[in-house]
Parts: structure tokens; sequence; C-alpha cells
């Protein structure tokens, strides 16, 4: 007998609208949903999606869809889906399916470019493990982000935090991170930071009006208040542009530990979200080379590492923080993947 069925994997998209849903935002996992049901409407969009080589539930594949969608929406057209996005309807497989098969080639290009969502409430996560450190003693901090995108996340130290009880960074900024906090508060230290510089496959630039809706776009249309966050810091990376590289994270990596560190500074090696999107070929050069610059580590001259990452069985993320000389490591926070939480789990033993 013949099997008609779908085959398991041939529902992504509906698959990861019940993780949007978990995450708080039903919107999403709605359009993601009707999406799922309207595929085969757009014929391109629908073969990349089921022929999409390796894990695309680590690829985001769904959410590349969704951006696009929403990419849509914000310039006005299709107009139901537009007016779907605005709340003046609820027609979801309407609207998504007429935009599915009037721009299915737009969709597909813009799927073939990962999602970059540049998450600025990561940076509460970053800079608690920053300020968790265990230094001999205050220095200043040398930043080096991999998969940096636009690079507000190097701009950390530029906004306002409130982690628990615990006040950080600067007081009159416009960005204002307050994760909803569990658990211990973090140490209350100062942060300097004394450089920051980091890589990206396909960095994007703050002043590009291009680059900014492309951001904007990967922000779900329900969380109205990430979108004036982003807002807020792509300005201020305006005013201030990070140092972003092109490049890949192994070979810029390999490139920025090779050059002397600075006596009484610590490097402090930073990824968000990243670590999916490498081969497990990059990943295994990317701890390698952590592991030897570790070793060349001093009292003087630290280097740090913090992780913001899903566990390998994608259940929860973790925020992880590795310091050498010692090559200490230790699991400070478990916490929502866009930041908006973190379940701080106590001091650490150094």
């Amino acid at each position: 007998m013949i099997n008609l069925a779908p085959a398991p994997d041939d529902h992504e998209l509906a698959r990861q609208a019940d993780r949007c849903r978990e995450l708080g935002s039903p919107f999403i996992a709605d359009v993601l949903e009707a999406a799922d049901r309207q595929l085969d409407r757009a014929p391109v969009t629908a073969a990349m999606v089921r022929g999409w080589p390796g894990d695309r539930a680590a690829a985001a594949v769904a959410l590349r869809l969704n951006g696009a969608l929403h990419a849509l929406a914000r310039r006005g057209a299709p107009e139901p889906l537009a007016a779907l996005y605005r709340g003046e309807h609820a027609d979801f497989d309407g609207a998504i399916g007429a935009a599915l098969a009037t721009e299915d080639r737009f969709i597909a290009h813009w799927m073939r470019h990962p999602t970059q969502t540049n998450e600025v409430a990561r940076a509460a996560a970053t800079m608690a493990a920053l300020m968790t450190a265990p230094l001999v003693r205050p220095m200043p901090f040398e930043l080096l982000e991999l998969g940096a995108s636009c690079g507000l996340n190097l701009n950390l130290a530029r906004y306002a935090y409130e982690l628990g009880p615990v006040r950080a960074g600067d007081p009159a900024s416009p960005v204002r991170i307050a994760p909803r906090w569990r658990g211990w508060p973090p140490a209350e230290r100062p942060v300097e930071i004394a450089a920051a510089r980091g890589v990206d496959l396909l960095p994007l630039n703050a002043a590009d009006p291009a680059h900014r809706e492309r951001l904007l776009s990967f922000v779900w249309a329900d969380q109205p208040v990430r979108l004036q966050r982003l807002e807020a810091a792509l300005q201020i990376a305006v005013d201030h542009p990070p140092r972003i590289d092109q490049g890949d994270a192994a070979g810029w990596l390999a490139q920025r530990l090779a050059e002397p560190a600075v006596p009484g500074r610590c490097r402090a090696v930073v990824h968000t979200m990243v670590l999916q999107y490498l081969s497990p070929g990059e990943r295994r050069q990317v701890f390698d080379l952590m592991a030897a610059a570790g070793e060349r580590a001093t009292s003087d001259a630290p280097l740090i590492w913090i992780s913001f990452e899903w566990t390998l069985d994608r259940r929860e993320v973790e925020l992880r923080l590795t310091w050498w000389p010692t090559g200490a490591s230790a699991v400070l926070a478990r916490c929502h993947p866009y930041g908006d939480w973190i379940d701080w789990l106590g001091p650490i033993a150094v």
C-alpha cells in the first residue's frame, strides 16, 4: 500500500508556531499556522521550506518566513496582510494565503538570508555576566562578539539595566532593559568597556534603511516593547557606530586571539544564539581556540567567555561563563531566548 500521509517533518511551520505560543506570541503562532496551511500557494517558498538542508529549527526557517511576511506588512502591501498586522481583521488564512500566492519569490529570496534579530534585551544577561566575572582586581573589558549582526550589543554600556534590585549601565539611556528577574541578584560591580569589536557573515549597518527594515521585520509584530527598544538602540548605533568586521566567526576569532593581550584588561568573548548557525567543525574550532587562548591567559590579562545559547536538546537557554587562567566554568542563569526573563542561579564558586 502507498502511504499518502504527509511526512512527519512536513509541518515545520506548525511546530514552530507551538514554540512561539509558548514564548508568549499568539499572533506569530497564528501567522505560522496559517502559513503552514496555505504554503502550497507559494510553490517556490514551499519547496524551500520542505527541502531545506540540515536542521530547519536550528536555521530558524519558520522565523525567516515570518520575517518576510512582516516585512511585506510593514511596506503596506498586500493590503489584506498589512491590515491583518494592524489588527483590523483576523482572517489569517485569507491574508497570508494571498500574500504567499502573490509574493512567492520575494518571500523565498528573503528566506535565503539568516535571521538577524540582534535582540537588545539579551544584553542584560551579558552585562550580568560581566559584573560576575571573578577578576583578581577591577579592570576594563575588551568585548569580542561573534555573530554581532548590527553590533547593537557592542553598545551595551550605553543602555540602562534593572537586574532584579541591581541597577547598571547608563541611567540616562533611552534603551531600558528590565528582564523579569528570579533568584539571586548579580554582583553589584561597575563595568567599563575599553574596546568593543564584532564579526558577522553579513554585517548590518544601523544607518542603512534597508538594514534597519530587516532588523525591525524580525521583531515579532505583537511585541511592541521589543520594537521600541530596537528602534532606540538603532539610533544609538547611528550616533555611536559599533565596529563590526565581515567574516566567519572562527577565522576572525583566531585573528583576534592571536593579537597580544593588553595587561590590565580582560578580554571577553561573547555570543548570543549564534552557535546553532555554525557547522560542527566551526563550533569545534571556536572551542579549541578558546581553550588555547585560555592557556595563555594570566591574572593580569584574563580571558572570559560568555555564552548565551540553547542547550543541546534545545529545551532551554543557558547563560554560561568560563574564565581563565583557571579554566573554570559555570552556568549563571537560565534565560528566555529573547531575554524577557532571567532565572539567576546564584553566586559562582571561584
